[in-house]
């Protein structure tokens, strides 16, 4: 399934540059508290892009397995998604 991510991909392009920020800032020596907070951002724009690929799975793969004949494929799918968030637990 062929799925529009130019928005993610903008977005990651974004992140790219805050990362190198966070370098430079730790190259310059600044002050912790303020890296720290760029770090931050930048796992909050990481979050955003996780958020938005995952609605795109569920409303186009999970739609297409859950409506589909084959009940190993959606446990599978499903599994995926339970995977995907016990990961995210984890961190």
């Amino acid at each position: 399934m062929v799925h529009d991510h130019k928005d993610s991909i903008q977005r990651l392009k974004t992140v790219e540059g805050h990362i190198r920020g966070i370098q430079r800032m730790l190259d310059e020596d600044q002050y912790c508290i303020d890296v720290i907070r760029q770090i931050q951002a930048v796992q909050s724009a990481l979050n955003k892009i996780s958020t938005q690929i995952l609605d795109g799975h569920l409303n186009t793969c999970l739609l297409t397995v859950a409506q589909g004949d084959d009940p190993a494929e959606r446990q599978r799918v499903l599994n995926e998604i339970t995977e995907v968030f016990e990961t995210a637990n984890r961190v």
